[in-house]
C-alpha cells in the first residue's frame, strides 16, 4: 500500500488526545470583532480546547491518517 498524504490544513488545527481517541479543536469566534465581546468570554469561554463532535470525528480521523488511534 502506498503512504496516505495528511491534509496540512487539518493537521495545524486539530490535536489527538494522548490516548488516541479523542479529537481536540479550537474553539470558534476569537479572531475579529473582539471588542463587543466581554473580556470574561473571550478568556473564559472562547480560550479553552473543547473536543470534536463525535458525528464531525470520523470526517476529521480521515484527513490525518497517521494520528494514534
Amino acid at each position: 500500500m502506498p503512504k496516505v498524504k495528511t491534509k496540512k490544513s487539518a493537521a495545524k488545527r486539530f490535536r489527538i488526545t494522548g490516548s488516541g481517541k479523542k479529537i481536540m479543536r479550537r474553539k470558534a469566534n476569537k479572531n475579529h470583532l473582539l471588542e463587543h465581546k466581554s473580556a470574561e468570554q473571550k478568556r473564559r469561554r472562547l480560550s479553552n480546547m473543547t473536543l470534536v463532535h463525535e458525528s464531525d470525528e470520523k470526517e476529521v480521523r480521515l484527513m490525518l491518517p497517521y494520528g494514534t488511534k
